[in-house]
């Protein structure tokens, strides 16, 4: 924090599955108590954007299963799972969702995923695919060629003594565990990886198509900085969502900007398969009275 602003610093593909990173914490969060006090300089706006279901519209290009598609286009993805009739409620189809992607096999997760498995198989054969991948100890890549870490050599070490002839018991079970948990990383990571690639297309294409609008005439964002102080710009990035700091006159058109940049992230990603990612997206204001929703 200096001059009365919080600045982040990230780094970029700093988690193994390329997703951002920050160096000194904070930068990747801003909880809900503190949310209030994000403003904007006067004569300013801040436009908020998250995706809904990042992961699970991922995961349905990726696998380019057209049921799962279907389920999440121009909706939420949880409420097409249940009109489906694949679950009855969508706390269910969030639960065998995430369960999915986590590998749960316990609770109601573990319990809940089968149920995907039949409505949802070419989407699910990807996860499981690289969960079996993992447990033998291959590695598994993102859609754009993103490799998982190879096992190290303590694991590789415990399977083998857990592979010999007359192998202990107990080492057997901890190399069954420690397979089920290289399983659960390389199952995730596929999806978080690409997820993650699709985020980095969208930041490209914001500022991009930020650029085009150019400075525009207002009183200057006075801690925006010398570069950013005339023209909208980006402020913030969370995995799924990002704020863009902008004159209030041009709301609409940075909203725009945004919403046209996921939409163009998914066909630069997926090409013409027809999986959307719609945005929840808000303009807050530079006075306390509250936000104004949009689309």
């Amino acid at each position: 924090m200096h001059d009365g602003r919080f600045r982040p610093v990230y780094v970029p593909g700093g988690v193994v599955t390329g997703r951002w990173a920050s160096s000194g914490g904070g930068a990747l969060q801003i909880p809900k108590l503190l949310r209030p006090a994000v403003l904007p300089d006067p004569g300013w706006v801040i436009v908020d954007a998250d995706v809904a279901q990042l992961e699970p519209r991922v995961l349905a290009g990726m696998s380019r299963d057209l049921a799962l598609a279907a389920a999440a286009r121009g909706r939420d993805l949880y409420a097409g799972i249940v009109a489906s009739g694949t679950v009855a409620t969508r706390d269910e189809s969030k639960y065998a969702m995430l369960g999915a992607m986590y590998g749960a096999t316990t609770g109601k997760g573990g319990r809940l995923v089968p149920r995907l498995r039949q409505t949802y198989p070419v989407a699910m054969a990807v996860v499981d695919d690289a969960a079996a991948t993992g447990e033998g100890g291959g590695t598994v890549q993102t859609w754009l060629g993103r490799t998982a870490p190879a096992p190290d050599a303590d694991w590789l070490l415990l399977a083998s003594s857990a592979g010999a002839e007359g192998a202990d018991p107990v080492v057997r079970d901890v190399a069954r565990r420690a397979a089920g948990d290289r399983g659960r990383f390389t199952r995730n990571f596929v999806v978080q990886g690409t997820a993650a690639e699709w985020a980095l297309c969208w930041l490209a294409e914001i500022r991009s198509r930020l650029d085009t609008l150019g400075e525009t005439g207002v009183p200057r964002a006075d801690r925006a900085g010398a570069v950013f102080a005339p023209r909208p710009h980006l402020v913030f990035f969370l995995h799924d969502e990002v704020m863009v700091h902008a004159p209030a006159h041009i709301a609409d058109a940075v909203a725009t900007v945004v919403t046209d940049a996921a939409a163009a992230a998914g066909r630069r990603m997926f090409g013409s398969f027809p999986i959307d990612f719609p945005l929840d997206v808000r303009v807050i204001g530079d006075e306390r009275a509250g936000d104004q929703a949009r689309g």
